[in-house]
């Protein structure tokens, strides 16, 4: 995990980092993969750096904050960077690439003698632009991101809910290790199987409860889209006042997720983060399991 850690970087790092201003917001970055770790079988965490890192704005506690990831040309490996005009972004040859959004995993901004680490964590899919690049990414392969433009600080709450499947995982993570002190997280997350557990632990002393859903060998409830539908009503939720939740996976999957907390606890919107983070395009209904 990295950690936000307070700036001691070197001077002369420092000084470069102030040369590069952020360019209105847009934050246009050129870098290379400096290591590449495997966290289980199918989740892969690259982390990435660079000279044009310098003042990027992370922030704690915004679990949910994403940047957009530009890939290389599968064909020529060449890396399409935008520049940016009064109008947007001016693309090479006038076309846009495809991009995708990945959330922040962590930033140390310490790391690889001042330039700052970015980690972004992949799972790792047997197709798909951004799951066929990490299988395949190298030390000192580029990759270009975009942003963040900013996401919600989470609000100081009593009790946390964190529920989602693998693509989940890098928010869910965050939300657990930067939990406020006094708080208690209570996380039930889906994946293919137990393979794919792994330790998440506050930083600032939460209490955590972390509950692991393996989808290959848990029949699904009928009528459910995930098996976090079903879990949803085994939580102890304690007083509404003092709830926030936040979920995402699957787009079908969260609509009727939301649907079941609803009919569970009445929360404002202030109090709700759910996000779709892809979709599931292979079934016609979406009410058949993927």
């Amino acid at each position: 995990m990295s950690k936000n850690r307070r700036d001691s970087t070197p001077e002369s790092a420092r000084d470069r980092r102030e040369e590069r201003p952020e360019r209105e917001g847009i934050g246009i970055r050129r870098l290379r993969v400096v290591r590449v770790e495997d966290i289980t079988p199918r989740l892969r965490r690259i982390v990435l750096t660079g000279e044009d890192l310098g003042g990027f704005p992370f922030r704690e506690f915004a679990p949910s904050d994403k940047v957009k990831l530009l890939f290389p040309d599968p064909s020529t490996r060449v890396l399409p960077m935008p520049e940016p005009t009064e109008k947007g972004l001016r693309w090479p040859g006038g076309r846009k690439p495809q991009t995708r959004s990945y959330t922040v995993r962590g930033f140390d901004p310490e790391a690889s003698d001042g330039q700052g680490e970015l980690l972004i964590e992949f799972v790792l899919h047997d197709h798909g632009l951004a799951g066929s690049w990490a299988r395949q990414a190298a030390p000192g392969d580029e990759l270009g991101v975009l942003g963040p433009k900013g996401a919600r600080e989470f609000p100081a709450a009593a009790h946390y809910v964190a529920l989602g499947d693998e693509t989940a995982l890098p928010a869910i993570s965050r939300l657990i290790e930067e939990a406020p002190a006094e708080s208690r997280v209570s996380a039930v997350i889906e994946v293919a199987d137990a393979a794919e557990e792994q330790q998440l632990a506050s930083r600032t002393g939460a209490v955590v409860q972390v509950r692991w859903m393996h989808r290959d060998s848990t029949p699904l409830p009928d009528g459910c889209l995930s098996l976090l539908e079903p879990a949803v009503d085994e939580l102890d939720l304690g007083d509404p006042e003092e709830l926030f939740v936040f979920a995402a996976g699957e787009s079908h999957a969260m609509k009727a997720l939301r649907g079941r907390i609803a009919e569970r606890v009445r929360l404002n919107k202030h109090q709700l983060d759910i996000h779709g983070y892809w979709k599931d395009r292979t079934r016609a209904d979406p009410r058949r399991r993927r």
